[in-house]
């Protein structure tokens, strides 16, 4: 449905703004997120919070930095002005490692020691020397002593000096350890410091990066702080509504909608609304500003199916396994935003969080870099995808069939050597998949029924089309009869679409489809 035009003023669009400041004083919209900093410093000390990147994170911390220095004329109008103490304000230190390029040997201690002399002579404090963490814990003892108040420490993308060198785990593992070390120094000057708030992307595990700060609360899964970063269906209403007018709110929440840590409400991406505020055009703004080249290479290095990303799940422990070393691939993309929990369940007391795509940016998009992995040549097979929607809107399976084979028909036996492919099934499926996910498609790959799971069905205004995939030695039929022995097309019926029932056979031998056959469920 599209939303008229309210006539309500217009505000600054605050694209890329990461400064409080700035946003506040220069009449840019704000979505107030003060209620949770007031929780926080109420309920705590040590916090640690991961979120995706483009969520918020750096305006966050830099709205806290603002608070403790005493910036009241910032906060009027905002949840958290009449609760503070505004006669009091504390010393930041505030360290943020968004900047370089960490791959480089020798570059954090560099780019540290920079942060820490500007720091330094901002306060008027002699430069020192020594280790980064011995001057790490004299600053925070000086800014205590110099101000007679202790120190907030804030801490932006903690983890980018680890994540940098991921393709370089010698230096991965020397930038872990340096971290581990000055981290460590946070609880050694417990005494001296008010607050402390590490942000960062992943979330490492404890014993590797954070075995010196055994004290951080962990607020990443707590319901209370999920919409802590990010905006909500009510700040969209409330915040911006002059913005809303025009556009299709379906549309909008289908493609930007989704992201969930566990709280009542699904959550956009700030960068997402953004930038189809300003563009009016729904596009994969977020996607398409980072490069999930290492995830795609782990994915296809692992040999995960592209339609499995659907239906993962995890523990809590699980989505923190990530390591350099040791990287779950649950937790590498459920912490860089490509999964989030669709559910959840209790397991002999232990919750298991159910994972899929927060939305058709994000399904779309990364399935369309998956694609382009999957096949050789994929220049010249995305170009066929636009025949796709076309053909099963007129339910032309013929064509379907035709369009399917031409697809595989470019694959090389090299290829296939190459790259080392065993699961034959697994990869005719996830490059389906993918084809068809790419197009934005209403799909669902793994699909539940009573006698099983069928492979994949796609939901169209023409109809709902049920897929089941087999690799054979010859074509024998059996994808299409399973579909119809475990009942796999029962649910749809009281949909009052047609149901199409297509069964696909991949030749191990020829390396393209044996059989396609198609049935109208009865």
């Amino acid at each position: 449905m599209s939303i008229p035009d309210n006539g309500a003023a217009k505000r600054r669009l605050p694209i890329g703004i990461q400064t409080f400041r700035e946003v506040r004083g220069e009449g840019y919209y704000y979505v107030d997120k003060t209620a949770h900093i007031q929780r926080m410093t109420d309920g705590g000390k040590h916090y640690f919070l991961s979120r995706p990147r483009r969520f918020g994170k750096s305006l966050l911390l830099d709205t806290i930095k603002e608070l403790f220095e005493g910036g009241e004329e910032l906060f009027r109008g905002l949840a958290i002005h009449d609760r503070w103490d505004w006669g009091r304000p504390h010393p930041v230190l505030r360290l943020d490692f968004g900047g370089g390029d960490f791959e480089q040997p020798g570059w954090l201690s560099e780019d540290l020691t920079l942060q820490l002399e500007a720091i330094e002579r901002s306060a008027g404090i002699a430069v020192g020397s020594g280790s980064a963490p011995a001057r790490f814990r004299r600053l925070i003892a000086e800014l205590r002593e110099r101000s007679g108040r202790r120190v907030a420490v804030l801490v932006d993308e903690y983890d980018k000096p680890i994540l940098d060198a991921l393709g370089t785990p010698e230096v991965a593992r020397a930038n872990r350890s340096f971290l581990r070390g000055l981290y460590s120094v946070i609880k050694s000057c417990d005494a001296h410091i008010e607050f402390t708030l590490l942000t960062g992307v992943s979330k490492f595990a404890k014993v590797s990066i954070f075995s010196g700060l055994n004290n951080l609360t962990d607020i990443t899964l707590d319901p209370a702080y999920s919409a802590v970063c990010g905006y909500t269906e009510q700040d969209l209403d409330e915040v911006f509504a002059p913005e809303l007018g025009g556009l299709d709110r379906d549309e909008v929440r289908r493609w930007y909608n989704g992201y969930s840590w566990r709280g009542a409400e699904k959550l956009y991406n700030p960068f997402d609304i953004l930038l189809l505020f300003r563009q009016r055009e729904f596009k994969a703004h977020w996607f398409e500003t980072g490069s999930p080249k290492f995830l795609i290479d782990t994915l296809l290095r692992r040999g995960v199916p592209t339609p499995d990303l659907e239906g993962m799940v995890g523990t809590e422990a699980l989505l923190s396994a990530f390591d350099v070393d040791e990287m779950a691939v649950e937790a590498l993309l459920f912490q860089t935003g490509y999964l989030t929990i669709t559910g959840e369940d209790a397991e002999n007391g232990l919750a298991q969080y159910r994972l899929g795509y927060p939305n058709r940016e994000v399904r779309q998009s990364l399935n369309e870099r998956l694609l382009v992995a999957l096949l050789p040549d994929a220049a010249r097979r995305l170009a066929q995808k636009t025949s796709l929607r076309r053909l099963l809107a007129d339910n032309d399976f013929a064509g379907l069939e035709t369009l399917l084979r031409a697809v595989f028909a470019g694959v090389p036996h090299q290829w296939h050597t190459r790259n080392n492919i065993r699961d034959y099934e697994g990869y005719y499926a996830s490059v389906v998949y993918s084809y068809f996910a790419s197009q934005g498609l209403d799909l669902v790959a793994e699909e539940s029924a009573s006698g099983g799971r069928a492979d994949m069905v796609v939901r169209s205004e023409s109809g709902v089309y049920v897929f089941e995939f087999k690799s054979v030695e010859r074509a024998s039929g059996r994808a299409l009869a399973q579909i119809r022995e475990k009942g796999y097309a029962d649910k749809y019926r009281r949909l009052g679409r047609p149901v199409h029932l297509i069964g696909v056979e991949f030749s191990r031998e020829d390396r393209n489809i044996a059989a396609f056959e198609v049935a109208r469920a009865a």
